[in-house]
């Protein structure tokens, strides 16, 4: 597995996934109804962002997108996004690219990383968040619709660069 900059002709291949990713209703709250291109638009790099793919020979299994949580007085702590093809889970994609986008962010001048709304259900996700040194500082109750949970908490999740 090879972890690179996103290329135009990516998003061929993440778009299904994040199609049937945001329709399945448990992770994120994008809107049903996006179009390919607001998609893409979501995901794609800001001048102080990046976007990455990881990628087995010309297959993208995942993509992450990472940046400033805030701007201005709140540019110091970084903030990112991973989607992991159904098809590539259980493969350590999801940590691949969550270590990477970690290296970023500390190389890139960042003193943290915030997650603003990782789904309390997403077991998975949390583990690995946990597992790569996130905290949670926080759970909003029933602020996301689980399409088969109903409301479930999010979690905002922490981690300092300074260890």
């Amino acid at each position: 597995m090879e972890i690179r900059d996103v290329q135009p002709d990516d998003w061929t291949q993440i778009w299904p996934f994040f199609r049937d990713i945001v329709a399945a209703g448990e992770t994120y709250a994008y809107p049903d109804d996006l179009t390919p291109e607001q998609a893409q638009a979501l995901w794609s790099p800001g001048p102080t962002a990046m976007t990455v793919v990881a990628v087995d020979a010309e297959t993208v299994l995942g993509a992450a997108t990472a940046g400033p949580n805030r701007p201005g007085r709140g540019s110091h702590v970084s903030t990112a996004s991973f989607m992991v093809s159904p098809a590539a889970r259980g493969r350590g994609v999801g940590r691949a690219l969550g270590e990477y986008v970690l290296r970023w962010a500390r190389a890139a001048g960042f003193r943290s990383m915030q997650f603003n709304a990782v789904v309390d259900t997403n077991t998975a996700a949390v583990a690995l968040w946990e597992s790569l040194g996130f905290q949670t500082i926080g759970i909003v109750p029933e602020a996301f619709d689980s399409a088969t949970q109903g409301l479930v908490g999010l979690r905002v999740m922490y981690r300092s660069f300074a260890d």
